[in-house]
């Protein structure tokens, strides 16, 4: 519990540092927030209005409280309407505790305000329907490079400098060193264009997809195997070059020629001995990659057309829509520290000599 305590505190200086630089960052970035959410029909009148209702009219000082109190599940509201931090009903859903004066401190969730272009949709529900695609392609892609890459790499350690062995460090180099965009051009035109009539897979699509009648939505797995592959490609390419590598050395340890000194056969002593102790680095890699997936499937969405957050950052950027470009980075960011957190959880549970304090 104080190991688990402890992170959590480091997690949370973390995280402030992320919104710090974030708010500062796109806050110091040339053009005026109130401009960009009404377009090509602002008039002085509008823009006066926008910029009171979301606070763009205060000091940078100001706005980063403002910023800081909506984010924090505890925070405080005023009583007056005129106000920004005024508990509206359609802008927060707050739990009431106390008041003290003329201020109302509520408990709610972290408020990431609205988009500048979704016509005043919440970030968060920007995020809750584009998330959840981009979390299901993670998945896939680092199961595929978790089981190919354990299994491809025993084999490459058990069989070291055979021609098996140097056909699968040459695809491993090669998957190491071809950008994810490429990979995914090349997979799209060859598997979905040049072989579709063989393949029946589409050079786009996503994971809900409207039916012929376009009545309702159904889900189409098949959109999910090239993009899947692609994206997995780079983590697989690096958990079977850890794999080999560590069994390799695991190998060589002392309890393994114990272990075949008393008679075990190479498959119990690889099965509950080596590998147990060489997914070590692995676990590192695996954890590692899993985070960026879910922040760097941006190119693999986008080429692949599918409706997940990597894409949703491409098209915020393209449309200045800051608030749902800060919450995707804090939603990213969390993700991290979340993940790491877990990580050191595994570590000890999968070498006892690991001690959690």
């Amino acid at each position: 519990m104080q190991y688990l305590l402890n992170k959590l505190i480091y997690a949370l200086f973390t995280l402030f540092g992320v919104v710090t630089v974030i708010f500062f960052l796109f806050n110091v970035l040339p053009g005026d927030p109130a401009q960009m959410m009404l377009g090509q029909n602002e008039d002085s009148e509008q823009l006066a209005i926008i910029k009171h209702k979301y606070g763009f009219d205060k000091p940078i000082g100001t706005q980063y409280v403002y910023y800081l109190n909506d984010l924090s599940p505890i925070s405080f509201h005023s009583n007056n309407s005129n106000t920004y931090t005024f508990l509206s009903p359609g802008k927060y859903n707050a739990l009431p505790l106390f008041s003290v004066f003329n201020t109302q401190v509520v408990l709610k969730l972290p408020y990431l305000r609205e988009s500048f272009t979704k016509q005043g949709k919440k970030v968060s529900q920007v995020l809750a329907e584009t998330l959840p695609n981009t979390f299901v392609l993670a998945v896939s892609a680092i199961v595929i490079a978790i089981v190919l890459g354990v299994v491809l790499g025993i084999f490459s350690a058990l069989y070291k400098d055979s021609w098996g062995d140097k056909c699968i460090q040459l695809l491993s180099t090669l998957g190491m060193s071809v950008p994810s965009f490429f990979s995914a051009i090349l997979f799209a035109w060859c598997f979905g264009y040049v072989l579709h009539k063989y393949t029946h897979l589409d050079m786009t699509g996503s994971l809900y997809e409207l039916d012929d009648f376009g009545e309702s939505m159904t889900i189409q797995w098949k959109n999910l195997i090239l993009p899947a592959i692609v994206l997995g490609i780079r983590p697989l390419a690096v958990v079977i070059q850890l794999m080999r590598n560590s069994l390799l050395e695991v190998f060589n340890q002392d309890y393994i020629r114990t272990a075949r000194a008393k008679g075990l056969t190479e498959y119990q002593i690889i099965k509950k001995h080596a590998v147990k102790n060489a997914l070590n680095p692995v676990v590192t890699a695996i954890s590692g990659w899993f985070a960026s997936m879910l922040a760097g499937a941006v190119f693999v969405e986008y080429v692949f057309g599918w409706n997940g957050l990597g894409k949703e950052i491409v098209n915020a950027l393209n449309t200045l829509d800051l608030p749902v470009i800060m919450g995707s980075v804090l939603i990213i960011a969390l993700l991290f520290i979340i993940i790491n957190i877990f990580v050191d959880i595994i570590y000890a549970w999968l070498d006892p000599k690991v001690k959690l304090q």
